[in-house]
């Protein structure tokens, strides 16, 4: 994803966000840097995202592979990242935690790199709005992220849709899977939870990652919100750099349960929305991926 020439730029912006603009002693490095930056947008979500049907598709059997869950192309999480409070900014940035952040917003594949991110909406914003606000958000409610049309994934039950799976900090939509709730699920609802958090787990396991290789996000952020959210863009991208060479254990390990060796707790999790109002298209749509995973739990026994 990244040349060896973008990686020295993500380097160099990172140093240049974290010291004092007094002390620099490369103002020609600094210089080029922020042209590279401005120039190439290369912080652009276009550059991550699949770019076509088939470019999902072979995310779609990478997740099916490593999870068991079919037709998922991403699975999609937040994080408020603490950061100091900015000066003069009142309650802007003030979370439902009590603190002060910044949030970051992902989807990422089965090989545990980013296809999404979105950084920088301030810690104040309701829980729905998060995601609603992202460039991502707009790409997928206007049909205009080049998702495959929907496959029979088992002859005889009805065709299914490519899905992103979440949790309940977001709203169940055509294209959006989370967990069903509530006290009295069936066994089939109970097993589909079980398969839908086997795949999403992968976003967590990121996230863990991404804390545990670039400790700057260990604790709050003393810089201004765009600062920090340069940092933080710039922690994403060298991860999928990182992700996809020989890289050391922090950024490839996970532990015996599948989860990583970090658990990413100093990074919030988004508070869990409040809005019942999904679809009747979507609930079906959860309904049936709840029967192909069962009639496919039937089948293996």
């Amino acid at each position: 994803m990244c040349s060896k020439k973008d990686i020295l730029a993500l380097m160099i912006i990172a140093e240049v966000c974290c010291e004092d603009e007094a002390e620099s002693k490369t103002q020609k490095p600094r210089k080029w840097a922020k042209d590279w930056f401005l120039e190439k947008e290369r912080f652009s979500n276009e550059k991550l995202l699949p770019k076509t049907p088939d470019e999902w598709r072979k995310e779609a059997e990478l997740f099916e592979q490593v999870s068991g869950f079919p037709n998922c192309i991403g699975a999609i999480d937040g994080k408020h990242v603490e950061i100091e409070k900015p000066a003069h900014s009142g309650s802007f940035y003030f979370n439902y935690k009590k603190t002060f952040s910044i949030v970051l917003m992902a989807v990422v594949n089965a090989n545990l790199e980013f296809l999404m991110v979105d950084v920088g909406q301030n810690g104040r914003v309701s829980d729905g709005g998060v995601f609603s606000n992202t460039t991502f958000a707009k790409l997928l409610s206007e049909g205009n992220l080049q998702i495959p049309q929907s496959r029979v994934v088992v002859p005889g039950e009805e065709s299914l849709p490519y899905v992103f799976v979440a949790d309940d900090a977001f709203c169940v939509d055509k294209n959006i899977l989370k967990p069903y709730t509530g006290y009295h699920l069936t066994r089939q609802q109970e097993h589909f939870n079980a398969k839908l958090s086997s795949a999403r787990v992968k976003v967590e396991n990121v996230f863990g990652i991404l804390a545990n290789c670039f400790q700057v996000l260990l604790k709050p952020i003393n810089l201004c919100p765009e600062k920090a959210t340069i940092i933080v863009l710039t922690c994403c991208y060298l991860h999928n750099f990182l992700r996809q060479k020989d890289t050391p254990d922090s950024v490839n390990t996970t532990g015996s349960n599948g989860q990583s060796q970090g658990d990413g707790n100093n990074m919030l999790p988004l508070e869990p929305t409040h809005a019942r109002n999904s679809t009747n298209l979507a609930k079906r749509t959860r309904d049936a991926f709840c029967n192909v995973i069962n009639h496919n739990n039937n089948t293996n026994q």
